[in-house]
């Protein structure tokens, strides 16, 4: 397993070793002992899969209160996986970093507590999965606009698809302080 360091500290992607020939592929996905290793979480409390088709753009998604890290990965087509640093007093605060998740890279994207996170997908089809450290919490649920200008992430689709909740979402500079996590320095 490989970890690569992205523009934000903390955001980190994961290339698992993968072992292949002409019956197919076999990749270890999670590993307790690899992951603490490393400094990654070793503890889920939820795992998600969604599907959504072409155009899609899912996000900003995070919880204040009771934040959620989640690692990432897609199973079946490929996005542009996105994480925006939201913490008050980070030194990186409002700044993202984006990959490409595929089948084909079987990258994983670890999205730290305390980050909005979100997606667009680039292939007819994405089934995608999250493996969360914290259970889903309605009260907690916030959002961002995904293209808040502030934050001037460069999506890779243009008109996306979007839910009502995320074309109505709010911009980063209107989201009261205390709905947003605090930076604690390592």
């Amino acid at each position: 397993m490989k970890v690569v360091e992205t523009g934000l500290p903390g955001c980190v992607v994961i290339e698992p070793a993968v072992w292949g020939d002409a019956r197919g592929f076999f990749y270890e996905a999670w590993n307790a002992e690899r992951f603490g290793a490393l400094g990654l979480p070793t503890h889920f409390m939820q795992s998600n899969v969604s599907s959504s088709s072409r155009g899609v753009l899912r996000g900003l998604h995070y919880q204040w209160p009771n934040p959620q890290g989640k690692l990432v990965s897609v199973l079946e087509g490929e996005v542009y996986d996105v994480a925006v640093d939201i913490r008050r007093g980070s030194p990186t605060f409002g700044q993202y970093t984006g990959v490409i998740l595929s089948a084909d890279n079987k990258r994983h994207f670890w999205v730290p507590e305390g980050f909005a996170h979100g997606f667009a997908v680039l292939s007819e089809r994405a089934l995608f999965s999250y493996l969360c450290t914290a259970p889903y919490d309605k009260a907690a649920d916030a959002s961002l606009r995904w293209n808040d200008a502030q934050i001037a992430i460069d999506w890779p689709i243009g008109h996306p698809s979007l839910s009502e909740k995320d074309a109505n979402a709010p911009f980063l500079a209107d989201v009261a302080q205390e709905r947003l996590p605090i930076y604690t320095a390592p």
